[in-house]
């Protein structure tokens, strides 16, 4: 197992104050106050998150079940692991077992916990816990009323080559993509 990671200087930054400056249906915008290691005081601005999950859904012939989804901020389709938000108590697991089903139609008999990722960690609390799914059944999606997306399945290869190509840039996508190939190659 490898050793912690620790600091010999104390790098915390510790709250004096906190004001909510946004609240979405969504996401939740904060505004703090904090005192820095030299006693000085800085202004943090950060989004709130309750967190996601991410699904790598692997067939047994060693395709992998991904989808094409329009994101709105950056105005272009990406190609992506599914995923979704957790919802308040919700297990992650569960959440993952969901969104697979909702967004694809998809149950899997085998799900492995691979790791947490924090994927902005300048400006958001968000974390990402992602899965393999093994053992892939077809059925029906259920997609929320606002969502839209096209499944698709690809090589691990392929995956690779577009990651390197610059098709695939969604951060989820990409280390979980390199978490695979390292499972796959009994490395991981």
């Amino acid at each position: 197992m490898a050793e912690k990671i620790t600091s010999k200087l104390d790098l915390r930054e510790n709250k004096i104050s906190s004001e909510l400056v946004y609240e979405g249906s969504f996401l939740k915008v904060d505004k703090d106050v904090v005192s820095l290691p030299d006693g000085q005081t800085a202004t943090r601005e950060y989004i709130r998150h309750p967190g996601a999950v991410v699904i790598i859904p692997l067939f047994d012939d060693g395709r992998i079940l991904l989808e094409k989804q329009f994101r709105y901020p950056l105005h272009q389709v990406f190609i992506e692991f599914p995923a979704g938000k957790i919802d308040v108590g919700e297990d992650p697991l569960l959440c993952a077992q969901r969104e697979l089903r909702e967004e694809t139609g998809y149950t899997a008999s085998d799900w492995s916990f691979i790791c947490t990722i924090h994927n902005a960690i300048a400006y958001s609390d968000e974390h990402l816990d992602i899965y393999l799914a093994k053992g892939l059944t077809a059925g029906q999606a259920a997609l929320d009323e606002e969502e839209f997306l096209e499944v698709f399945t690809a090589t691990l290869p392929e995956m690779l080559d577009w990651i390197k190509s610059g098709q695939i840039t969604d951060v989820k996508t990409v280390i979980g993509t390199f978490w695979l190939e390292k499972i796959l190659a009994g490395k991981w």
